[in-house]
């Protein structure tokens, strides 16, 4: 098995325990950044309940359930971590929960009208998810993920700098986008209407009292050329032809 596949393996059974904690969703405002990311993916890819979806990297279902609860769509969610799926099976949903590898999957060509994940693509090889995602997806099929963002000063750190992103509890071969080089990658494997938009100033250990201050805030400078670009989060949407 490769060695990537490996470490992710690995990494799902370390975090299985307080796996929302580590990512951060877990905190007051972490919870209101997992509402806000749950509307921005259904909202930019327009996710109906008409849709059959494919969520990559499902994790502990916290995401297929918001998404599920909000749509009531169609979802086969899959990740490669035994573990993190017997904590999304414990959510009970009506979803079929899939031990899969994202950048080799099962499902034949043409099957979903939506592909989606949530801080996912960047623990894989991107172009080979990239293809796999364009490869299962329908034509006039979307594309919509949310990502951490490479421009983000602490995310840069914490992607480049080993003892830190070893701290922090990254896995050893993930990284975050860089928006412009990420849209390069999916035009020319054929995606069209590419659209990535950094958002989110939203820290996850804002404390409870300051998170509509800070919400408030957020909100203004995501439309600040420049400033914008700094952002913790990347939204990514794209549609295959």
């Amino acid at each position: 098995m490769d060695k990537r596949l490996i470490n992710e393996i690995e990494h799902g059974k370390k975090i299985k325990e307080n796996a929302e904690d580590i990512w951060g969703w877990g905190t007051p405002s972490g919870k209101v950044r997992a509402e806000r990311r749950s509307d921005l993916l259904i909202s930019t890819a327009n996710i109906k309940n008409t849709d059959y979806c494919l969520e990559i990297g499902c994790g502990s279902g916290l995401f297929t359930e918001k998404i599920y609860n909000k749509t009531k769509c169609k979802i086969t969610a899959i990740d490669l971590s035994k573990d993190l799926l017997e904590l999304a099976q414990k959510r009970n949903l009506p979803v079929e929960f899939i031990e899969e590898n994202a950048m080799n999957t099962s499902f034949s060509n043409n099957t979903f009208d939506v592909v989606y994940g949530s801080s996912v693509i960047h623990h894989l090889d991107l172009d080979l998810s990239l293809k796999e995602i364009f490869r299962v997806l329908k034509p006039g099929g979307r594309m919509v993920f949310a990502e951490p963002n490479m421009i983000n000063p602490q995310i840069f750190i914490q992607k480049n700098v080993p003892f830190i992103k070893k701290w922090l509890g990254d896995s050893p071969d993930e990284t975050a986008i860089v928006r412009w080089q990420f849209k390069k990658k999916m035009e020319n494997i054929g995606f069209k209407n590419v659209n990535i938009f950094p958002y989110d100033f939203l820290h996850p250990i804002t404390p409870k009292f300051l998170i509509p201050v800070v919400f408030k805030m957020s909100l203004l400078l995501e439309k600040i050329p420049l400033i914008k670009e700094i952002a913790g989060s990347v939204i990514i949407y794209g549609e295959k032809a």
